[in-house]
């Protein structure tokens, strides 16, 4: 019942891109649990189930990359949220300033630091503190709500 409840609140999409572990290859996982924290220290937060690869990556790498994603990077969102995770070979990505990848085609970015981690149930909140970030284009962004992906219509 808690999903079906919160499915009601749309929400955007993003990939968190990190090295693997020991400078492994790139790992990237989907969430729609991202939010900024504070201005200043500049700090975003995501959640991520305590189960995830992505999880002991981050904490190996001490960085990750916010990818948030346009509306037409379903099939992207889609690939990232699977267990077994997309393969970078065939995405246009480029190290960020703390060389987590940043895919080239999101809508924008955030380069991370880690800061902090607290537990939170079966998942981890993982707090970044922001050490770069940039609009890459301009698109309608990819939206998640009652599992699907409907377009937002913006005026103006």
């Amino acid at each position: 019942m808690l999903r079906e409840v919160c499915g009601r609140y749309p929400t955007g999409v993003a990939v968190i891109t990190c090295l693997g572990e020991g400078g492994g290859d790139p790992v990237g996982v989907t969430v729609n649990s991202f939010t900024s924290v504070s201005l200043d220290p500049a700090l975003v937060l995501f959640c991520v189930h305590k189960d995830s690869r992505a999880l002991a990556a981050v904490e190996s790498a001490g960085a990750f990359a916010v990818n948030i994603l346009a509306s037409d990077q379903a099939g992207l969102c889609r690939a990232f949220a699977r267990r077994d995770t997309a393969d970078f070979c065939d995405l246009p990505y480029r190290p960020g300033a703390t060389g987590s990848p940043v895919l080239g085609d999101a809508l924008a970015f955030l380069d991370c630091r880690l800061h902090t981690m607290f537990p939170g149930g079966d998942h981890v909140i993982i707090v970044g503190e922001v050490v770069d970030l940039g609009l890459l284009r301009e698109e309608q962004p990819l939206t998640f709500f009652r599992s699907a992906h409907p377009r937002l219509e913006v005026l103006g």
